[in-house]
């Protein structure tokens, strides 16, 4: 059984999922865009509302093409693709989606290998960890082709600064460097930098607009004209080529309009939530839009209580990770809040006096992949 399916709870009233931002569902502006679209062929390049997307998101991160693709663990595995040939390597920080989360694609489909590399205190890997990772010329070894960074990673935004420095070495060494930015305008957000800012460090950038950006579907990839025509070639041999994918890119348009902006929002109430939990001596830190607290011993018991609240949480591994987004408001947070309070403080009777001064968690729990 998938892991995702073990954490539903089918019949149960939600007041309020703290699972992952990708539970959203869209708003009624957002599907009157999407009943409004116009469509075409997208196969044939004729779908003008596609068109409009891709040609939207490279321009705002100063690229020269973009490809919508259905997910964005596909267009991560196009990226790499396109960047490399089979017995090619790939260096990218040992818990990146792409190695971690993605079924190891680029390995099993695409030949390319996966050398990992630590992450540093901020969560991104050193410039120097690349530099020593890269191979010399010798038949004995893969040919070191692509780093690939991400961000946010963990929740957590990187700096412009921590990023540079590993994309700059790659870059001297010959390499080309990918950025997955599933949660790009979490971190452009949190950053307070411009797009095209963040987008530059790499030579393609993978965009997810279903997760804080509040979509039902679809990723973009954007970059040079060339590697994104190998992209959307590889697009078509991977099963990603769609037809009248107008209703996606619309919801996408819709959301690059309306939801980038509020994302500040979602930060905002995941401070609070992390500070009530805090409160409560829970450890707990926030990070970006998410929340990654310190699970009780008896995990299942907080998980029971909190869905007879009406109130959903993610799993324990090992932190528990609360996820907040645009369909939970602040009367939704503050029940959420109330349903923890309960657990922590009546079910269990903690006496808050009685417990340790709480201090930040430092394990890094990971993003969920499509």
């Amino acid at each position: 059984m998938s892991a995702y399916a073990e954490m539903g709870h089918e019949g149960s009233r939600c007041l309020c999922d703290l699972r992952s931002d990708t539970v959203t569902q869209p708003d009624a502006a957002m599907r009157a865009a999407m009943a409004a679209a116009e469509v075409g062929d997208d196969v044939y390049g004729e779908d003008p509302t596609v068109n409009r997307l891709e040609a939207v998101l490279a321009e705002r991160l100063g690229k020269e093409a973009g490809v919508l693709f259905p997910t964005g663990t596909q267009s991560n595995l196009a990226a790499v693709l396109a960047h490399c040939g089979r017995g090619d390597e790939i260096l990218l920080g040992e818990h990146n989606h792409i190695r971690f989360y993605e079924a190891a694609g680029a390995s099993v489909l695409g030949g390319v290998s996966l050398w990992p590399l630590p992450h540093g205190t901020d969560g991104c890997v050193t410039a120097a960890s690349v530099m020593g990772a890269i191979k010399v010329d010798d038949p004995h070894f893969a040919v070191t082709r692509l780093l690939c960074l991400e961000n946010t990673i963990g929740g957590r935004a990187i700096t412009l600064d921590a990023m540079h420095a590993p994309a700059n070495t790659a870059r001297e060494a010959g390499l080309s460097v990918h950025l997955d930015g599933a949660r790009f305008f979490n971190a452009t957000t949190a950053l307070g930098c411009a797009e095209e800012e963040l987008a530059g460090i790499a030579d393609t950038v993978s965009i997810c607009l279903s997760k804080g950006l509040g979509t039902p579907i679809g990723s973009v990839l954007v970059g040079d004209a060339a590697t994104l025509t190998r992209a959307r070639r590889l697009r078509k041999m991977l099963g990603g080529g769609m037809r009248q994918a107008g209703i996606i890119a619309a919801a996408g348009l819709h959301a690059l309009d309306h939801n980038v902006g509020r994302l500040v929002d979602d930060h905002a109430r995941a401070t609070h939530l992390a500070d009530a939990l805090l409160g409560m001596g829970v450890t707990a830190r926030a990070a970006t839009s998410m929340v990654f607290m310190q699970a009780p011993a008896d995990y299942d018991a907080l998980n029971a209580h909190m869905t007879t609240q009406g109130i959903r949480i993610g799993g324990n591994s090992p932190e528990i990770r609360l996820v907040l987004h645009r369909d939970i408001d602040d009367a939704a947070l503050d029940a959420a809040i109330d349903a923890f309070k309960q657990f922590y403080e009546h079910d269990h009777l903690i006496a808050i006096s009685d417990k340790p001064e709480p201090r930040a968690a430092q394990n890094m729990a990971l993003d969920d992949s499509e």
